[in-house]
């Protein structure tokens, strides 16, 4: 049985696949992050298919990242020798491409199956299933060439060694010894137009131009501190899923992966948050990544032009709106986990939240050295004349229930950042604004917050709930209330002792609230790194430290991180690798080291020219 933190990502910043510790490709979709998945074994190991290269024997693997890049290796020992495994999406023009959404245009997968001592046997099945499973292709022989057609999608595949056609899949079985080189590309292209004309030897070159990308990438970074591995994996996932052509960013790269063994809490996250976007942006802009925060802002203002009230909490890849989500019956999902859902029906919902998360977003990249927009400005104040409009509404929340709405204190402390926000940009910057009417709104949620979202001397989830909520965690995170008030201590307090098991936090009992589905999940990593945080504001360093060492012992053996984590059964739930986990990950980092140095943590208020666009 292969556990979700039993792969690993590849990915060009236009699609993703997902390695297994065996060496199968069990989940791929291209040629984007949305697209119909070509290997699908992850949520049905029957039907999904998948393309597995490893010993014939018994084997013991081990595996990394080479250097600061995607490019996998996964080493097998076995009795008679030793091999490594290189698996890319390769990014074939890199920094020479005459745009940034151009620098992997191709959309082709490189293996290579490299001898490093004695002789060993080796075996490779290539089951390509289209559209999630649903289509068998058909196979055929062009010269050197295997052809997999089936509707609108097509997969040419080549190999340095001989390739068997079956009824329904590709074999081979070959020998590589030391200092030997086999090597594979399976290139996509629609059925209906031509592909490129692809050779074995050209593996080599697409390797060596996909490292510099990621190294060349990677050496921009503007961190050097205690934990820059941790960080920079962090940082090049976060690369990784970012949409090249669009500069939008994907929550994870799969669909389905339960956030409960068996049960019903099965999303897609293959697209454009406006909420994991922002959290994204405001840690690339802290390490110096300008361009992909550029990106970003220009993908935001596409994707929310038009009226504010349409504003959707997600979109897609360049800003598609409909994003209707479907059951896909014939997958059995992942450890049988069902239903296996594409799309997201939260697109429609309202979350006040996420207001506040673009403003601060935008107000942070201004405070950086951001080159200043008119037209972001212009969004800025429409979505904040909006936010004073409709804040005494309930709404869905951060955690997109699929109950009733409800007036969640969390969502109205961020239409207070939204205000906020707007209210420092015309102090700070001189922009243009109804300050008056904005500041008199920023007082009355403050006053209504305080009256009705307090019980029993804490923050309660929601005016009309005294449960706890994780997300009362970043009220002091984003400046609403200093972490050391007693209200907010107590909240802390409170958090600790009801939501934590094991140290991780929940986000919320699901047995106690009604969220719309069946009770249980795992404990919430970007909550746990939350903690961390608000540990760092109350002084509790050593407490602080203690957990957020404890977290980043969570991640696979290549540092990747799942959205939650069954403290029981010691596994990670939930789609993979998380946006939102790597995220808060590299935050918690920062905030643990500039703490020391008399540095705020709270969002929104990073000090101007602080941003760096080369390694310090």
């Amino acid at each position: 049985m292969k556990r979700i933190e039993d792969y690993a990502l590849i990915g060009d910043t236009s699609s993703g696949a997902l390695v297994s510790t065996t060496g199968s490709i069990d989940w791929l979709c291209l040629p984007r992050f949305d697209s119909p998945a070509s290997f699908a074994a992850i949520l049905d190991s029957e039907k999904g298919g998948h393309w597995s290269i490893q010993p014939a024997e018994p084997a013991r693997a081990s595996r990394r990242y080479v250097g600061d890049t995607l490019i996998l290796e996964t080493h097998f020992e076995t009795r008679t020798g030793s091999v490594v495994l290189v698996d890319a999406l390769p990014i074939e023009l890199g920094f020479e491409a005459p745009e940034p959404g151009a620098i992997a245009e191709e959309h082709v997968v490189v293996r290579q199956v490299r001898g490093e001592r004695g002789r060993v046997d080796v075996r490779m099945e290539y089951k390509p299933r289209f559209d999630y499973g649903s289509i068998t292709p058909w196979f055929r022989t062009d010269d050197d060439v295997v052809k997999a057609v089936g509707g609108p999608h097509a997969l040419d595949l080549v190999g340095s060694v001989d390739l068997e056609l079956t009824q329904d899949s590709v074999t081979s079985t070959f020998s590589v010894e030391e200092g030997q080189t086999e090597s594979f590309l399976a290139a996509y292209h629609p059925s209906h137009r031509p592909a490129h004309s692809w050779k074995p030897g050209d593996c080599d070159d697409l390797l060596v131009n996909t490292a510099r990308f990621w190294e060349q990438w990677a050496g921009r970074c503007s961190y050097d501190g205690r934990w820059r591995q941790e960080v920079m994996r962090s940082l090049l996932t976060l690369k990784a899923l970012t949409f090249a052509p669009s500069g939008g960013v994907v929550a994870a790269a799969t669909t389905s992966l339960p956030e409960k063994i068996g049960g019903p809490r099965n999303w897609d996250y293959r697209y454009c948050w406006l909420r994991d976007a922002t959290f994204t942006l405001d840690v690339l802009l802290e390490k110096g990544y300008t361009e992909e925060a550029a990106g970003w802002r220009d993908w935001l203002l596409r994707a929310a032009a038009g009226d504010p009230e349409d504003l959707q909490i997600m979109y897609g890849l360049v800003g598609e709106r409909r994003l209707h989500e479907l059951e896909l019956g014939w997958l059995s999902g992942y450890e049988g986990s069902r239903p296996v859902r594409i799309g997201n029906a939260a697109f429609k919902q309202l979350q006040l939240d996420v207001y506040g998360e673009v403003m601060d977003a935008l107000y942070s990249a201004r405070r950086a050295g951001l080159e200043a927009s008119a037209d972001a400005w212009r969004l800025q104040q429409t979505l904040v004349d909006f936010v004073c409009e409709k804040w005494r509404e309930p709404d869905e929340g951060i955690w997109e229930v699929r109950s009733r709405r409800r007036h969640f204190v969390h969502s109205k402390v961020m239409a207070w950042v939204a205000v906020d926000r707007a209210v420092k940009t015309v102090e700070e910057f001189g922009r243009d604004g109804d300050v008056m009417t904005w500041r008199a709104t920023r007082d009355a949620i403050r006053s209504e917050v305080m009256e009705r979202g307090v019980a029993r001397g804490r923050f309660k989830r929601a005016y009309d709930d005294d449960n706890l909520d994780a997300s009362l965690l970043m009220l002091p995170l984003v400046g609403f209330i200093d972490a050391r008030e007693d209200v907010m201590r107590s909240t802390i307090e409170a958090i600790e002792e009801h939501l934590v098991i094991d140290g991780l936090v929940h986000r919320y009992l699901t047995e106690a609230v009604d969220d719309g589905l069946e009770p249980g999940e795992g404990t919430f990593l970007m909550c746990s790194f939350w903690l961390v945080d608000c540990l760092v504001l109350l002084g509790r360093q050593d407490d602080a430290l203690s957990l957020f060492e404890r977290l980043l012992a969570l991640g696979n053996d290549v540092g990747l991180l799942g959205e939650q984590y069954d403290p029981h059964e010691k596994r990670m739930l939930g789609n993979f690798p998380q946006a939102f986990s790597h995220v808060a990950l590299i935050a918690s980092a920062v905030a643990l080291e500039t703490s020391g140095a008399g540095r705020s943590v709270t969002r929104g208020q990073r000090a101007e020219g602080t941003l760096s666009t080369e390694p310090d």
